[in-house]
């Protein structure tokens, strides 16, 4: 296992994923964040200027596809694809042609699935060698997000996959449809802490360092990036996207929830797991329900390592597991946090029951397969 330790992912440049749904206020958000002076040592990919409508004056113009704005922030788009674009941009960066960057926000389009974005940057190799996924920050617009919810997948996993969420717009929504909103966010997605925006005002130290590892000290903050506590907490969570109680039922019968689709839950392990099983089992879930596995994330206590490995994916892709130089708590338990389309959390705990065995030496403890 080819794992890093924490001050190997330190080192790495930080990339942090804006995505929203069509008309979410990214646009309004990014705009505001890249005008704060913590933000003058970041490099911000779009996928097309005129998109996203940048509102900084332009001191310097490298190229076309290159900007230099006024708060010192290195604005480009995609060229080609995402792994080109960082790569170019590493090189830049490399022989000193561009400002020395430590961290980068990637926007999406309004309509992009996040999860491909996501395999980037934890499967391609020349990136992963330079870079470092932060965290996802996802917004959601409080006038028509239940709306947008109902009817587009695509935002269901947005919000499903953050670590952030945004609601935006809340000075045009009443209390009521806004409780409403987060009510449903709560079905999809408890873990991920949320705020209300306005006009996209946001501090932008609230968005990143959502990661595993906090920068300036270089310590892990996994109870924070983990938060299984969001579902249950004693390793016995609950599904959520069944329940109609969020304040909508009027119109629920004509649309499709996409959430009623989606649970979220953390499977506990008391016993430490052997790392050649929990690969297997890995393997196994993935290849048979590797596209509706939204997001996996967790901390492992291995039987044949004294130091505790993380983990975390987005569908069939997992990023390199990270090995922490010591546990964060005095919780040793295994935790993994599954959020799923369509798949049972008797599902994965039946797979990895499998797995448990004698002869693989894996111990689950009883209360979580109950």
């Amino acid at each position: 296992m080819n794992a890093k330790t924490p001050d190997d992912v330190t080192e790495l440049i930080p990339v942090s994923l804006l995505t929203g749904f069509l008309g979410s206020g990214k646009t309004t958000v990014l705009n505001h964040i890249l005008h704060h002076p913590g933000m003058d040592k970041s490099a911000v990919i779009v996928n097309e200027f005129g998109e996203i409508g940048l509102d900084h004056e332009l001191t310097v113009s490298g190229s076309e596809d290159m900007v230099l704005l006024n708060s010192g922030c290195l604005c480009c788009t995609v060229r080609g694809d995402l792994v080109n674009t960082l790569r170019d941009l590493m090189m830049l960066r490399l022989r000193e042609d561009v400002p020395s960057f430590e961290r980068v926000l990637i926007e999406t389009t309004g309509l992009a699935d996040p999860a491909p974005i996501l395999h980037t940057l934890m499967q391609d190799q020349l990136v992963t060698n330079y870079f470092r996924l932060d965290g996802v920050i996802s917004t959601v617009d409080a006038v028509n997000g239940l709306e947008t919810l109902d009817r587009q997948f695509e935002s269901v996993k947005q919000a499903a996959v953050a670590d952030r969420i945004l609601i935006t717009k809340t000075d045009l929504a009443d209390e009521a449809a806004i409780a409403a909103l987060e009510a449903r966010l709560d079905e999809i997605n408890r873990a991920a802490p949320r705020q209300r925006v306005v006009d996209g005002e946001v501090d932008p130290d609230t968005l990143f360092n959502a990661g595993l590892f906090n920068p300036a000290s270089k310590s892990p903050d996994v109870e924070r990036w983990l938060r299984d506590e969001a579902y249950g907490g004693d390793g016995h969570a609950h599904s959520h996207g069944h329940e109609h109680e969020h304040g909508h039922d009027d119109h629920a019968h004509d649309v499709n929830r996409h959430d009623d689709q989606i649970s979220a839950f953390c499977v506990t392990y008391d016993e430490p797991l052997r790392l050649d099983a929990l690969e297997q089992w890995f393997d196994t879930i993935m290849m048979l329900k590797g596209p509706d596995l939204l997001r996996i994330k967790g901390i492992v206590n291995v039987a044949e390592m004294d130091k505790p490995v993380v983990i975390h994916g987005v569908q069939h892709v997992f990023h390199p597991p990270a090995v922490l130089n010591e546990w964060p708590s005095d919780d040793r338990r295994t935790r993994i946090v599954f959020i799923t389309r369509n798949v049972e959390r008797s599902t994965i705990e039946d797979t990895l029951n499998w797995f448990s065995d004698d002869r693989l030496q894996i111990h689950p403890s009883p209360g979580a397969l109950g």
